[in-house]
């Protein structure tokens, strides 16, 4: 049993370091501010460098409390993934928003795939080669494999009644 849990805290060690290795923090050529480039965490936002923007607009962004307690009914086995550029000003918008909405309607954050980009819309990793990304940020959403649909750059309405188009398939 010992032996399990030492190998079982090896493994949790490594893919924790792994993890943490596979967001990259660059310097923009075009502004000289740092850019995460790479797969991260929403808790990436929390640094200095990137708070500035995140943390203002989540707390003022103030969704429709109607639409937000539909999409909690619909976001059953729903995965998200959002392709986002640290130096983009519409992600500095619209992530923040994603996030408060999603927080209202209690989605977890494990259902949430966040890959950051260059100004080239690639990513060290290479994981947005095949999504067909164009302008960012992009959310992409996802029920059992399928693609539902996706918000690119800005929503058409609010994020949360695009999100609920989505959701619905009236979109």
């Amino acid at each position: 049993m010992r032996l399990f849990l030492f190998i079982l805290f090896v493994f949790s060690c490594v893919t924790f370091a792994a993890a943490q290795d596979s967001v990259k923090v660059v310097r923009d050529d075009e502004t000289g501010n740092p850019m995460l480039i790479g797969p991260c965490s929403r808790e990436a936002f929390s640094d200095t460098s990137f708070a500035w923007w995140f943390n203002p607009e989540y707390e003022q962004y103030s969704p429709d409390s109607v639409t937000v307690k539909e999409i909690e009914y619909n976001f059953d086995d729903v995965k998200t993934t959002i392709v986002m550029g640290t130096w983009c000003s519409d992600s500095h918008e619209q992530v923040p928003r994603f996030f408060k909405i999603m927080d209202k309607a209690g989605y977890s954050a494990s259902n949430v795939t966040i890959i950051c980009v260059d100004r080239e819309k690639k990513d060290s990793s290479g994981m947005v080669d095949s999504l067909n990304i164009e302008l960012v940020p992009t959310f992409i959403f996802y029920k059992e494999g399928n693609e539902l649909g996706r918000i690119v750059e800005t929503p058409k309405q609010t994020m949360e009644e695009d999100i609920f188009e989505i959701l619905t398939g009236d979109r």
